[in-house]
C-alpha cells in the first residue's frame, strides 16, 4: 500500500477503527465534520464516537457524490473537518475539497474503503486527504483489515500508539471462526441455505439489522453521546456487521489478508471489465473517462425493491444500501441536516449496487423483469451529464 499510494500506511484491524484514530488525532471534541449522508450508518456512529457533530452535505443525485456549489458558505465556516465517502468507489471532488480545505485550514480525511483503486485528476483516490483509510473488506475480499495513511510520514508513530492502546487482545476462538468462515460461507451458498442461516443468526441475536439501517435507540444514544469521545459507550453501534473491528490480528488472519492482497490487481482488472459492461445499460449514466474499479455500480432503477427480490431469486444478493440518508435517518438530535436533502433522497431511493464481478448475470436479470431506468429529474440534474440513450424510465416519488 505504501507503494500504490507514496504515503505512509498503517495496518488497522478494521476501516472503522482507522477512522476514529484519525478523527481523534485531527478533530477536537465538539467539532464539526462534514459528510455524506449516503454513507454507511456505522460510519456516522464512529464520528459521534469521536465527540464530533456530523455535518451532511449536499449530495448530487447523479452518483452520490458531495455537491461543493451546494454548501453554503455559512456551512464551510463552522466546520472542523470534512470526511470523503467515495461511494462505492466513485470519486468526491477530492481536489476541490482539498483546496477548500486549505483555504480555510481544517483536515480533509478520506473514507476510501469502496475506492481502493479508484483515481481522479490522475491520482490515487485517498492521497489527497491529511489522511485516508481503506477497508481489506471490499476489493481483496479478506473481511478483515484496512490502511490508515497520513500524508506526513512523522506522524505514523504517534498514530499506531494511539491505535494500539485501542486493540483489544487477539482470541485463539476468533482466529479459529476467521479461517473457517470462508468455507462455511461456501457451504451455505452451495446448498442454498442462505435465507436459513440468516433466520438462525436473527434468532441468536447475531443478525444486527432487520432494516438497511440499524436500530437508532435514540435515548441510549444520547446517553452514549454524554460520553464521548470514547469507543467503549458507541461499542453495540459500531460492532455491527464486524465484532472484531478493534481485534488485535493473529498470524491467520494477517497471512491470510497478506495473501489476498497480492491478488489485488487481478480483482480490480476484474472489477474495471464489469464497469465497461454496466456502464452500457440503460440503468447508468455515463461514465467520462477510462473505467474505473468501482467496488460497485449503482445503476439507477425505477422500482429497485422488485429489481432486489428478482436478483435474490438469482441468489445475488445486493448489500450496500444506504437509504434513508442519514439527516432522515437520526434526526436534527444527532447530525445538521443537508441544506438540499432532496438528491441525496433521490439517490439512495434508486440507486442498486450492482457487483461488476456478476455484470452478465445481473444485466440478465434485470432484462427478464423489464426494470425500468430511474430518470434524474430535472431540478436536480446537472448540466455536464446527460442520460445514457435507451428506453426512458420515470421518477417513482
Amino acid at each position: 500500500m505504501r507503494h500504490r499510494l507514496g504515503r505512509e500506511c498503517l495496518y488497522v484491524p478494521s476501516c472503522r477503527l482507522g477512522l476514529y484514530v484519525a478523527l481523534r488525532h485531527w478533530c477536537r471534541p465538539g467539532g464539526r465534520v462534514l459528510m455524506s449522508p449516503v454513507n454507511d450508518d456505522v460510519i456516522f456512529f464512529v464520528v459521534l464516537a469521536a465527540g464530533l457533530r456530523p455535518v451532511q452535505a449536499p449530495l448530487r443525485a447523479e452518483d452520490g457524490s458531495i455537491d461543493l456549489a451546494a454548501v453554503p458558505e455559512s456551512v464551510w465556516h463552522g466546520l472542523s473537518a470534512v470526511l470523503t465517502t467515495n461511494l462505492y468507489g466513485n470519486p468526491d471532488p477530492a481536489p476541490e475539497l482539498r483546496a477548500r480545505c486549505d483555504q480555510l485550514g481544517i483536515p480533509l480525511l478520506e473514507d476510501a474503503a469502496h475506492a481502493i483503486g479508484s483515481t481522479v485528476a490522475g491520482q490515487p483516490v485517498g492521497t489527497f486527504g491529511d489522511a485516508s483509510v481503506f477497508s481489506l473488506s471490499k476489493h481483496t475480499g479478506a473481511k478483515t483489515g484496512g490502511f490508515l495513511t497520513v500524508a506526513d510520514p512523522a506522524l505514523r508513530a504517534g498514530l499506531e500508539r494511539a491505535r494500539d492502546e485501542l486493540l483489544e487482545p487477539a482470541r485463539l476462538s476468533a482466529e479459529l471462526a476467521y479461517g473457517l468462515r470462508p468455507y462455511a460461507e461456501a457451504g451455505v451458498r452451495g446448498l442454498r441455505l442462505v435465507g436459513a442461516a440468516r433466520a438462525t443468526l436473527r434468532l441468536l441475536g447475531l443478525e444486527e439489522r432487520e432494516d438497511i439501517r440499524m436500530e437508532l435507540r435514540p435515548g441510549e444514544l444520547k446517553r452514549a453521546q454524554s460520553a464521548a469521545p470514547a469507543l467503549t459507550d458507541f461499542h453495540s453501534w459500531i460492532r455491527v456487521d464486524m465484532h472484531d473491528y478493534r481485534l488485535r490480528p493473529g498470524g491467520l488472519r494477517l497471512r491470510r489478508t497478506e495473501r489476498l492482497l497480492t491478488r489485488l490487481e487481478g480483482r480490480l482488472a476484474g472489477h474495471r471489465a464489469g464497469v465497461q459492461v454496466l456502464s452500457a445499460t440503460r440503468w447508468a449514466l455515463p461514465r467520462p473517462g477510462p473505467a474505473q474499479p468501482l467496488f460497485r455500480v449503482p445503476l439507477l432503477v425505477e422500482d429497485r425493491d422488485a429489481a432486489i427480490a428478482a436478483l435474490a431469486r438469482r441468489r445475488i444478493t445486493v448489500g450496500y444500501l444506504y437509504d434513508p440518508p442519514l439527516d432522515a435517518y437520526a434526526g436534527d438530535l444527532f447530525t445538521d441536516p443537508s441544506p438540499a436533502p432532496g438528491p441525496a433522497a433521490w439517490f439512495a431511493r434508486h440507486a442498486l449496487p450492482v457487483d461488476p464481478l456478476r455484470a452478465e448475470a445481473a444485466i440478465s436479470v434485470l432484462t427478464g423483469l423489464g426494470a425500468r431506468p430511474a430518470e434524474v429529474p430535472a431540478a436536480f440534474a446537472h448540466r455536464d451529464t446527460d442520460r445514457a440513450t435507451g428506453p426512458q424510465g420515470g421518477d417513482s416519488g
